[in-house]
């Protein structure tokens, strides 16, 4: 009997401990490192080799992890992916030459969903719960996903390529990078194109200012025909309210990013430019020192002002991504996937104390 009794008390104290392990406090693997705040950074892989990546730096580990679009989906992700952005409780994973995105659990990026059929996709701006806005390398149009059913909804027809989106209030404001010169303005409200902005040659990347100022990069465009400006623009009346024309022909910056403040602009130049928005001229001398690396893209933490740059190295093996503080002192530098692209970030403000 008390050997009997003894064997009982075991099983139960298994049993017990394997409901703890299944159980709904139980984290998956990926979800435990994902949870916390980061950074994903998009892994570009080489074009057509299909070998894109996710990684993710984790600020409560200070550690990357690499591959973790794979490992929590047991797939690879495709061809190119792009760009990445957040809203509520997931992400969306633009993958450009595989023309879909992942619809992914942003705490643990497994796939809930794919949205297929996008014409070389390149960025998305979330509109609101139920909307997104999709800009395309080679499509006349931006296309319209119904996020709550996570399927293509329509289209708008802008009659040129796009490339970056940024939005305020009820207007998205996109660029046509690919040859062109302009920024189109699109109602958000009616989905409809309403007007457009002439502005330097291939705007590649925009953000908006504390002021509300439309900040416009154009690198000129690879044949260096043209100057490369910094445009300023009023998102209410869009006046023209500052033109940064970039001192040599051979100039040819990328990356535009803007601090949490909404303050201070950071863009990629030979090294990481720094400028506030009221200067009167674009910086001579990089804030940071590219030195012997190839500085890929750019991204600033909103909340402490940490500053992201990726390395694309040789543009054929794994490359780095490099972390610094606001001040531009070396913070700590990791390997990651190839051609490491665009930031995302994945941070929540301080709590308040008082």
């Amino acid at each position: 009997m008390k050997r009997l009794l003894i064997f009982l008390i075991a099983v139960l104290f298994i049993c017990s401990c394997e409901k703890r392990l299944d159980g709904p406090g139980q984290q998956d693997p990926e979800e435990s490192f994902i949870s916390g705040d980061g950074v994903f950074i998009i892994n570009e892989g080489n074009y057509t080799w299909g070998n894109g990546t996710v990684s993710y730096y984790s600020y409560d580990s200070s550690k990357i992890h690499n591959d973790v679009f794979q490992k929590a989906n047991e797939r690879p992700l495709g061809d190119v992916p792009n760009s990445m952005a957040l809203y509520g409780e997931f992400g969306y994973i633009v993958v450009n030459n595989s023309g879909k995105i992942e619809v992914v659990k942003k705490n643990s990026l497994k796939s809930v969903a794919t949205i297929t059929g996008l014409i070389s996709p390149r960025n998305i701006a979330i509109i609101d719960h139920s909307k997104a806005y999709v800009s395309s390398l080679y499509s006349d149009s931006i296309t319209i996903l119904d996020l709550e059913n996570n399927k293509i909804s329509g289209y708008i027809n802008i009659r040129r390529t796009s490339e970056s989106i940024v939005t305020t209030g009820m207007k998205a404001f996109v660029s046509s990078w690919y040859g062109g010169d302009e920024v189109v303005v699109i109602n958000t409200a009616i989905d409809k194109m309403t007007d457009s902005i002439k502005v330097g040659r291939e705007p590649e990347s925009m953000v908006i200012d504390n002021k509300y100022v439309l900040w416009v990069l154009c690198n000129g465009g690879w044949a260096r025909k043209y100057y490369a400006e910094l445009t300023g623009i009023n998102t209410q009346s869009y006046e023209i309210m500052k033109r940064h024309v970039f001192p040599s022909i051979l100039d040819s910056p990328t990356s535009l990013s803007i601090n949490g403040d909404g303050n201070t602009l950071f863009y990629l130049q030979k090294g990481i430019k720094r400028m506030d928005i009221g200067a009167s001229g674009v910086p001579a001398e990089p804030f940071i020192e590219e030195r012997e690396r190839i500085f890929y893209k750019l991204g600033i933490n909103p909340v402490n002002g940490d500053i992201f740059v990726t390395d694309a190295v040789d543009y054929q093996h794994n490359g780095m991504v490099l972390i610094y503080n606001s001040k531009g002192d070396s913070l700590n530098s990791y390997n990651a996937g190839i051609i490491p692209g665009s930031l995302c970030f994945k941070v929540r403000p301080s709590p308040v104390i008082e």
